[in-house]
């Protein structure tokens, strides 16, 4: 082959060599354990806590009735022209989603995430069944035999285990969760809810067991968007390599002169659960986990060095750090316009979400007007509009409510004008709790009245619970007979 033929071009993508991360113990694997047991407990128990709302509506604390489109979320009930909420709350994950990753850099994806939480449960069962990184490493490279069969199908049957119970407290939380529990068992629920739990369960073995790390490398968008959320003042995990190269190997006996720190024990590499080696700088796949911190710790304490060597830090402080001097708080790194800015904004967008929840009424009311024909004249000579009622009542209970309807300004009832609801005698209505009325209403002007002569009139048409709990009103239109 000539020399001055080109080479073959890299491949795009490299094959997935498997991350095989070392147990470690510290402090901030510590943190991860607390925090998954805390999210995988309130994801699997939620469903089953009961609240009590009266005997009209369900029982269950959280839950998405999409049958009745509806949310309850303990003694808070969203409707679905309340969407603004659901909005409301998005709006919100995403500022807090700013907020974290510009103060600390990618917590959410080293502690919270449910890729991270699952995985980090996905790998304590390969470790509690296989062994630690070097058992797992020879395992993996030994040929298929007895041994080897025996521990992969025990994995993987721990694994399907966890992903049927992820998908499966899924559904509950669509539906009453003991009822749909005992369908389940006896075969009688919907086929949506079996697909539901299949499609779960074999995503979250999947993206649990085998993807991993490369859903945060290649699936996940986040690593791409946090360029743009961190800055020099960004507290993120870093190498400091001026106190530890040039590295080199520590043999017994030896204080080799001139060497950093690090004996390049790879302790640091060996536990992460990305496979990268912080030490090579800042990367795309690192999620801040902290766990090479624990490892890098107490290979430090071992070999008498101060701890530290890798650390979350900020790169506004590397200069004082490398000179020896003094660093700025950890607390005017974080306190900095971006995150007061994210942090407004977030509580802004709360405390609005909260001032609406409680500054809303009991009762929704809608007044349409027919429009063919705009108005009936009776036979004495009245004029009769005609409209369609809707009344929801949103309390917890069935409630009355009267309903009177008044001037432009809503302060004083007009002459001649008489309110009629089909099928009640008296100006009053029982709405089902939590259930939409829906009904015809007429406004009659009499033969002699103003408004019957004229073209159109505003009205407010009120409604008001005969308990006094809550009172809304509506603009509307009477069309009269106007005369030429």
């Amino acid at each position: 082959m000539s020399s001055t033929e080109p080479s073959e071009p890299a491949p795009l993508y490299a094959a997935r060599e498997p991350v095989f991360p070392r147990r470690v113990k510290g402090s901030f694997r510590t943190l991860k354990w607390v925090l998954m047991a805390l999210m995988l407990g309130v994801y699997y128990i939620t469903p089953w806590i009961r609240w009590d709302r009266g005997p009209a509506l369900p029982d269950q604390a959280v839950l998405l009735d999409l049958a009745n489109r509806r949310f309850f979320f303990f003694m808070i009930e969203i409707w679905p022209h309340e969407f603004y909420f659901v909005a409301g709350l998005l709006i919100m994950a995403g500022l807090g989603l700013f907020l974290f990753t510009s103060a600390l850099g990618r917590v959410w994806c080293g502690y919270a995430c449910p890729q991270t939480v699952w995985t980090d449960l996905f790998i304590l069962v390969e470790r509690w069944v296989e062994g630690d990184r070097n058992n797992r490493i020879r395992l993996h490279r030994q040929k298929w035999d007895a041994e080897k069969i025996r521990k992969r199908l025990t994995k993987w049957t721990l694994w399907l285990l966890i992903g049927l119970a992820t998908g499966g407290a899924w559904v509950f939380y669509f539906t009453d969760a003991p009822t749909l529990l005992v369908n389940l068992l006896n075969g009688t629920a919907s086929p949506v809810a079996y697909t539901t739990i299949a499609v779960a369960t074999a995503t979250t073995f999947a993206f649990g067991g085998f993807a991993r790390e490369q859903m945060c490398i290649y699936a996940c968008p986040w690593p791409r968007i946090q360029a743009a959320m961190m800055d020099e003042d960004t507290i993120t995990i870093g190498y400091r390599e001026w106190r530890g190269e040039p590295r080199g190997k520590l043999h017994k006996g030896q204080t080799p002169e001139g060497q950093g720190d690090c004996i390049d024990c790879m302790a640091c590499f060996n536990v992460c659960p990305m496979g990268i080696d912080i030490r090579n700088g800042q990367q795309l796949e690192c999620i801040t986990c902290g766990l090479c911190i624990d490892a890098c710790d107490e290979m430090m304490d071992k070999i008498g060095k101060p701890r530290g060597l890798i650390a979350y830090m900020a790169l506004k402080d590397e200069p004082n750090e490398r000179a020896g001097k003094p660093v700025i708080s950890v607390w005017k790194h974080i306190l900095r316009p971006r995150t007061m800015l994210y942090f407004t904004l977030w509580s802004a967008v709360g405390i609005a979400l909260v001032a609406a929840l409680f500054m809303r009424s009991p009762i929704e009311f809608n007044l349409t007007p027919a429009r063919d024909p705009l108005y009936v004249v009776q036979g004495d000579g009245s004029i009769r509009n005609i409209y369609t009622m809707r009344l929801r009542n949103k309390a917890g209970k069935d409630a009355s409510f009267r309903i009177t309807v008044l001037g432009e300004h809503g302060d004083q009832a007009v002459k001649g004008l008489h309110l009629i609801i089909e099928g009640q005698e008296a100006n009053l209505v029982t709405a089902p709790a939590d259930e939409t009325l829906t009904q015809r209403l007429y406004i009659e002007a009499d033969a002699d009245s103003k408004l019957a002569h004229e073209d159109r009139t505003e009205l407010r048409v009120w409604v008001e619970d005969v308990n006094g709990t809550g009172r809304v009103s509506v603009e509307t239109v009477f069309n009269g007979k106007e005369d030429h």
